[in-house]
């Protein structure tokens, strides 16, 4: 598969790691645009958040109980954060692998 997050995944393109288990990875963003910005993607390909099935309700939760997580480790949790899903070309999604965009660490604008 020539998806550069499961190349991320499978450890042949370095990132900096700050959550890893058996269905989860998160990583600082390279790009970032907050002082907070982490990618947090399931191990598991799925092209984009419209791809989501029943099937991945258990693994949708488990991502955002890992974003509070991080958040709190990160010292946002209290004073607040964003969470953004791109999905597909018009909603901005660039890489085709289901990630969310942990913002955070200074007052965000509404970009609309």
């Amino acid at each position: 598969m020539d998806c550069l997050f499961c190349k991320i995944i499978n450890k042949e393109i370095p990132s900096q790691i700050v959550y890893e288990d058996n269905d989860i990875l998160a990583f600082n963003d390279i790009a970032p645009k907050a002082p907070v910005h982490i990618l947090i993607i399931p191990k598991k390909h799925i092209s984009s958040h419209a791809e989501l099935g029943e099937f991945d309700a258990e693994l949708m939760g488990k991502i955002h109980m890992v974003i509070n997580k991080i958040a709190r480790e990160k010292g946002i949790l209290e004073s607040g954060y964003r969470v953004i899903i791109n999905c597909g070309e018009d909603g901005g999604q660039e890489v085709k692998h289901l990630h969310f965009h942990l913002l955070g660490g200074k007052k965000l604008e509404i970009n609309m």
